[in-house]
């Protein structure tokens, strides 16, 4: 076992910046809105074990299709600049389609864990003990469970203007963590 809080903390902050729950407050204000009540335990539980399955099934995915963890972190580090610069320019390069319900999807999957997480859960792989991503993964449950159950409250707190100022702060995180990605793992592919 390789448990070490210094990568608890970062991969936290890592998957953090990436599902950016605070990010998509409005988002879950207005599906809210369209849809009634949404089940913040069921998306919890639903992204939890989504997350977790691919970080462990993942790897044999990449194994099947002949691709190594260095060169997915690589990739993943593509996806990574890609979101913070959405959250960092405030445009979308990836629209998704519009929810007709919102339990496990939207919520669960694609908000929370989406393409960009997924990606990230596999290149952390090349960087963090396994062990060291799981918590991070239950911080981050924990901290999705805590925003879904009281997103008007985070709204009244910050306001509009203090979630876009979130937003563009862990798009900076981000793109320096995609930077970092990149260059630790393009190394190992040449």
């Amino acid at each position: 076992m390789n448990f070490n809080w210094n990568e608890v903390l970062s991969a936290s902050m890592v998957l953090f910046a990436v599902i950016d729950i605070l990010g998509s407050i409005p988002l879950v204000l207005s599906l809210r809105q369209k849809v009634g009540h949404i089940e913040s335990e069921k998306a919890s539980i639903a992204a939890l074990v989504l997350m977790v399955a691919f970080l462990f099934a993942g790897e044999t995915l990449l194994a099947i299709l002949g691709v190594d963890i260095n060169s997915f972190a690589v990739a993943g580090s593509f996806v990574l600049f890609f979101l913070a610069l959405e959250m960092i320019l405030g445009i979308r390069l990836y629209k998704e389609e519009e929810a007709k319900s919102a339990s496990i999807v939207p919520i669960a999957f694609p908000l929370i864990a989406g393409a960009g997480t997924l990606t990230t859960l596999l290149s952390m792989r090349a960087e963090y003990a396994t062990v060291n991503i799981l918590i991070a993964v239950l911080i981050n449950v924990v901290l999705v469970f805590t925003v879904l159950k009281n997103t008007a409250r985070f709204e009244k707190i910050l306001g509009v203007g203090g979630i876009n100022i979130l937003r563009k702060v862990f798009g900076i995180i981000l793109l320096a963590i995609a930077v970092k990605l990149f260059t630790s793992n393009i190394q190992q592919l040449f």
